[in-house]
């Protein structure tokens, strides 16, 4: 029966995809467009959603209209990780085209993260191995992605992992292949070994030109991999001029303990009850908004940088692994509801949301993204043109700021 929904799942893909062509280079236009997803397992389906809302709205001005025709680059950790890999894999048939649609994505997570998310019978926390065993996973990523390399995706990539043996961060980077053509993998491998999240999957091991890896989730380095990203950009094309779409799983409100409270709790405490690790990733996220802050209203205007975001998570809803039917749908409604929420920055003095005046939903903010994304397209294929015929290009255009749910999922 998988087999079968595999085959069902890329057939569609192949005939829901429109024509894509490779974003023509930022050196025609007048920005470098970057999509951060971050890591949070089966939460996935969170940005899936919300990004199947810019989807539609490109649609509107370009019937063909992919997230990889319109980015620059596309970064993911962990399940954000995946699903860059598969909204920049070609079809096999089809390689100007993505093998999915934002709408397929959805798909992927609610037809398959029970698979995924299978509990293995009788785990708990002194088991030997992961709560899950990852053969699902490895299976399908292979299956879909096949031997689809870094190299081959159809806009720029930057996927964060850590080697646990070399014990340090390895940056999956298409800026890279030429410097360290080990890191042009499988993206497979890729995917598998950046959700390899510790406890929940088993680290991953692959070779590649040479070079051995150990893998687990990126998220140990970068949950949200924005910064990674704009890093990337920044060394390579000295560019200052960054437009970045940034996209969470959703978080719950952090509970904190008094100070008095907490200096009584034992080792042993600090680390069954995940206080340890919830405090690393709470404030590695906040670091990130933190050095972003610094760096956009630096190098342009705060408005080319929209973060959405779900502060105020349900905490039954916060697990990385929930694949109930229940919890699927539930996660989709946040999706929804963050769409028609106020958008909100992060205050890096108090390290608390706060509502953005006049600028709206994040729905009309992400309408007006499409806008500039679309803008900027016309800009470069224009320049290109022009230089092509060898005359000088004299116009500009002026940009809007950053500032309907989704039609019902189609099932497979």
């Amino acid at each position: 029966m998988a087999v079968f929904l595999l085959v069902v799942l890329v057939f569609s893909c192949q005939l829901i995809g429109g024509f894509n062509t490779h974003l023509p280079s930022p050196s025609n236009g007048n920005l470098v467009t970057i999509l951060s997803i971050d890591g949070g397992g089966i939460r996935g389906l969170i940005p899936a959603v919300v990004l199947q809302h810019l989807e539609k709205a490109l649609q509107e001005k370009d019937e063909n209209a992919s997230l990889a025709k319109y980015f620059d680059v596309i970064a993911g950790t962990s399940t954000g990780g995946i699903i860059a890999a598969m909204l920049t894999a070609p079809q096999p048939q089809h390689p100007n085209r993505p093998l999915f649609t934002t709408a397929q994505v959805i798909d992927f997570y609610k037809q398959y993260g029970p698979s995924i998310f299978k509990e293995t019978s009788g785990w708990n926390n002194t088991y030997p191995g992961p709560k899950h065993d990852g053969k699902f996973l490895h299976e399908i990523a292979r299956a879909l992605l096949n031997e689809t390399r870094l190299k081959d995706t159809l806009t720029n990539v930057v996927i964060p992992t850590f080697d646990i043996k070399k014990f340090h961060p390895v940056i999956f980077s298409s800026y890279r292949l030429k410097k360290y053509p080990s890191l042009d993998a499988k993206l497979s491998d890729i995917a598998i070994g950046t959700s390899a999240a510790p406890t929940y999957l088993p680290p991953y091991y692959f070779e590649n030109d040479g070079t051995q890896f150990n893998l687990v989730d990126g998220g140990l380095a970068a949950t949200d991999p924005a910064m990674a990203a704009v890093s990337e950009v920044i060394q390579e094309k000295k560019h200052t001029n960054i437009l970045l779409l940034s996209i969470g799983c959703g978080a719950k409100k952090a509970n904190g303990y008094d100070a008095e409270v907490a200096k009584s709790f034992s080792a042993a405490y600090w680390l069954i009850s995940g206080l340890s690790v919830n405090s690393y990733d709470y404030a590695a996220k906040d670091m990130t908004q933190y050095y972003l802050a610094t760096v956009f209203p630096g190098l342009q205007s705060s408005d080319n940088y929209l973060r959405i975001q779900e502060y105020n998570l349900d905490p039954s809803m916060g697990s990385l692994d929930n694949a109930t039917e229940a919890n699927l749908d539930n996660l989709v409604k946040v999706g929804q509801n963050l769409l028609k929420q106020e958008v909100l920055s992060m205050n890096v003095v108090t390290f608390e949301p706060e509502e953005k005046t006049s600028v709206g939903t994040n729905a009309q903010a992400l309408e007006r993204l499409a806008e500039i994304l679309y803008e900027e397209k016309q800009l470069r294929l224009r320049k290109k043109s022009m230089g092509k015929r060898g005359r000088p290009f004299i116009e500009t255009v002026t940009f809007p700021s950053l500032s309907t749910e989704p039609e019902q999922v189609k099932q497979l």
